[in-house]
């Protein structure tokens, strides 16, 4: 695959899952055993634990809504910086829903072979996050 097509699968990837909540669309995308090192470790290995994960940030922000802020490719792998954006409406890791509108950043490397991931690197603003919602201070707010 080109690193055009190879832009073209990541691309959709967001699109599909992320802002029209197609799961499915990870039979897909990704091989069975896909490596996803963003994936906590007790969650099942492979595209099932990528599923689960993402699945987990969707029903917590069910209005989550993804943006390509950039996308390049070299070789085999996709370097993306999202955007996202979204209310937190039902609970997240234990945290109850807050009602809180969201905006926070990640930086994906996704590798692909014959059109599929195979192995995806993550990093997501997640300290950012539970500021948002309001489970750790903010710099300024007190506390340490």
């Amino acid at each position: 695959m080109t690193t055009e097509e190879n832009k073209a699968i990541v691309s959709r990837f967001f699109e599909e899952v992320f802002n029209k909540k197609n799961l499915a669309f990870l039979d897909e995308y990704a091989t069975p055993d896909a490596i996803d090192h963003l994936v906590p470790p007790n969650m099942p290995p492979g595209r099932e634990g990528s599923k689960q994960f993402i699945a987990m940030f969707l029903t917590a922000f069910p209005d989550l809504h993804a943006h390509l802020e950039d996308i390049v490719a070299e070789g085999d792998k996709v370097v993306t910086r999202t955007s996202y954006h979204g209310t937190h409406t039902a609970p997240l890791m234990g945290i109850p829903a807050t009602g809180k509108a969201i905006s926070s950043h990640g930086i994906d490397i996704t590798r692909l072979a014959n059109g599929k991931t195979v192995e995806h690197w993550g990093e997501l603003d997640l300290l950012g996050l539970m500021q948002q919602l309001g489970v750790i201070p903010t710099p300024g707010q007190g506390g340490v």
